[in-house]
């Protein structure tokens, strides 16, 4: 839920233990999960050649219904330039296409190929099959309530910034000398 206030939410002087912690655990889960070698090592086991960038795109519009590449970048937040490179590339490699837009004939959607789904099929079931032998000695219990958690934090965090969003676009300038 969005606030319906436009004052910009107050900046605490100082974070809980709780949430320094927090971050300091997203920030190791981050330093891991984006380490090149790991990644070289998921693409392999996988088998799909693929570098982060274009795993990411590839995992986003297997996420979301086909979308533009500037929606893409935004999703993704990186420069349109990098979307529209990345995606050059996976359509070359056969993981993606281009599709119409049925709202604006100019505009072109991305879509994933058959060979793009089962790629991120691969990539997701390699990935979920290494973190069950991580966390194997977990209780069904636990890994339920920290996929909830998880969840309800990365929508929290996406309101958040929806909130920000909106709180700087209405702080534009209106005119005036």
């Amino acid at each position: 839920m969005g606030r319906m206030s436009t004052e910009p939410l107050p900046v605490p002087l100082t974070a809980s233990p709780e949430v320094i912690e927090i971050e300091r655990a997203l920030t190791r889960i981050t330093y891991l999960s984006t380490r090149a070698r790991q990644h070289d090592r998921l693409m392999a086991l996988a088998g799909v050649p693929l570098d982060r960038a274009a795993v990411a795109l590839l995992r986003q519009v297997a996420d979301s219904e086909p979308l533009r590449p500037g929606e893409l970048a935004q999703r993704l937040g990186v420069e349109a330039s990098h979307v529209t490179r990345t995606v050059q590339q996976l359509q070359k490699s056969g993981y993606v296409t281009r599709v119409p837009d049925p709202h604006d004939g100019r505009a072109q959607r991305i879509q994933l190929t058959e060979q793009g789904s089962a790629a991120v099929d691969r990539v997701r079931d390699t990935g979920a099959r290494g973190m069950q032998l991580a966390l194997s000695e977990w209780s069904p219990e636990d890994l339920r309530r920290l996929a909830t958690l998880f969840h309800r934090m990365v929508d929290d965090f996406l309101a958040y910034a929806v909130d920000e969003e909106t709180e700087q676009s209405s702080e534009a300038p209106t005119g005036g000398a």
